[in-house]
């Protein structure tokens, strides 16, 4: 674990940190306590070794970018509260990717995951990003509300992916910083708009 000065905290008493592959038992028991995200992708809690997967995993070979980040939210007590995979310059520059968001639910409706979230955007934002980037499950109706809410917009339907064991459909949402629109980002990365194929 390492204490890094952005994103910033998203509440007093917080830090944030940078985890690694030696944080993993911290992150399991993170996703054991909070089980839901993983009930909904695969029918069951997390396996034992989902986090070490989530830390290592990276991008597939085919995808430029210049660094992942597996970030945490610890309160006082050393406990996490919130992770997030975030993927710079990923297939661009300027393209940030979520790969993973996951709050405590005891924390859900208290207004935490979208301060989370705007510190990643400014934290992405300062660290040259012009989009972010994610993909929800299509089933996922309240995340997709939380994103849309937030300013994504659904670009894209990516049918059948295998995730977690079982095939979902993904909506891949992304959110301009720039009051350009998603014209230049689609020339960034063409295979996000819809007439694309699926890949």
């Amino acid at each position: 674990m390492r204490w890094i000065n952005s994103p910033q905290s998203p509440g007093a008493g917080l830090r944030t940190v940078l985890l690694a592959q030696d944080d993993g038992p911290l992150v399991q028991s993170f996703y054991d306590a909070n089980p839901a995200y993983f009930v909904l992708l695969t029918g069951s809690p997390a396996a034992k070794h989902a986090a070490l997967d989530d830390l290592m995993a990276l991008p597939p070979d085919d995808f430029s970018y210049k660094r992942k980040y597996f970030i945490g939210v610890i309160d006082a007590g050393g406990q996490l509260l919130a992770v997030a995979d975030v993927i710079e310059d990923l297939l661009a520059a300027g393209v940030w990717h979520i790969g993973l968001f996951i709050v405590a639910t005891a924390l859900h409706g208290s207004g935490f995951a979208q301060r989370w979230l705007t510190s990643l955007e400014q934290w992405a934002m300062d660290g040259g990003a012009h989009y972010m980037r994610l993909g929800v499950v299509q089933t996922h109706q309240r995340a997709y509300c939380f994103w849309e809410k937030s300013g994504f917009v659904q670009v894209k339907i990516r049918t059948d992916i295998e995730l977690g064991g079982r095939l979902h459909n993904l909506r891949v949402m992304v959110k301009p910083f720039d009051s350009v629109g998603l014209a230049p980002y689609f020339r960034l990365v063409p295979r996000d708009q819809e007439q694309a194929s699926a890949a």
